[in-house]
């Protein structure tokens, strides 16, 4: 039970008294002193209330220790993105910040995805993770850069690092969206999503290499939703035969008008 400890952070994190939330209540200090120091528990009224009040449901304001929850995760519940509310379970991430308190990008190599697959809620796990920061990405949402292998995703190279911002609310998974997914039997998946999550519980992963064909994975399956944001590598995308084959009819036509215009200035 975390209610006492989360109205108590909820109020300081808004900046505001025991005195301005109580007169907003309707609700004498006293009574609100004692909801935060724990000598007395609210009725049901008075938890709609305080739910009301926070916009933060009250599974959520009894269940979930919010002083626990990284900066992104508190900005997702203050803009209303409460999973308690729309029936489903809370992510709680494990993250790692820098020395001035802003979150980092953990990077998952290759070689880390085999530890990363069973130790992604392990916040130990993730503090041995490399970490870095961008600065044009925003500070209130939560980023991690995963190395992808394999040409399903071509033109995105084999080896290429992929940053991703994450879902903590998979309904609002978007149709021709890349992602990076974690999955409990496949790994870290690097696809193209159809949501199929509200008729059927699924998504549908496509890959941008038309050689490998479309397939779906249930949430059951899934353990962490990343919004592909950009991707790094030190390779040049290839250029397409149809490309190579455009460009060398066009330098055969300057070739041509070349010829043709050598020939009228002799004339």
């Amino acid at each position: 039970m975390y209610f006492n400890s989360n109205i108590k952070f909820l109020r300081k994190r808004k900046g505001r008294t025991q005195d301005d939330v109580a007169v907003s209540l309707g609700i004498p200090r006293s009574t609100f002193n004692n909801y935060e120091n724990l000598i007395a528990q609210p009725g049901i009224e008075n938890l709609i209330a305080f739910s009301n009040y926070y916009g933060v449901a009250i599974d959520t304001l009894i269940k979930v220790d919010l002083t626990k929850l990284a900066e992104s995760q508190l900005s997702q519940l203050e803009k209303g993105y409460d999973v308690f509310i729309r029936g489903s379970s809370l992510r709680v991430l494990a993250t790692t910040v820098n020395s001035e308190n802003e979150e980092n990008i953990e990077l998952v190599s290759e070689k880390a995805k085999a530890g990363y697959t069973n130790g992604f809620a392990d916040p130990e796990y993730i503090r041995i993770l490399p970490t870095f920061n961008l600065p044009f990405l925003s500070r209130d949402k939560k980023y991690r850069t995963f190395q992808i292998n394999g040409d399903s995703m071509l033109p995105i190279p084999n080896g290429a690092y992929v940053t991703g911002e994450f879902v903590q609310n998979w309904n609002f998974i978007r149709d021709r969206q890349a992602y990076i997914i974690l999955t409990l039997n496949e790994g870290i998946l690097f696809k193209v999503a159809e949501n199929r999550i509200p008729g059927e519980g699924q998504l549908r992963l496509h890959s941008l290499n038309p050689n490998y064909v479309p397939f779906s994975i249930h949430v059951n399956e899934i353990r962490e939703v990343w919004k592909f944001i950009h991707y790094i590598s030190a390779e040049m995308p290839e250029t397409r035969p149809a490309e190579n084959e455009m460009m060398d009819s066009i330098r055969e036509i300057s070739e041509e008008v070349k010829l043709i215009k050598e020939k009228l200035d002799r004339q």
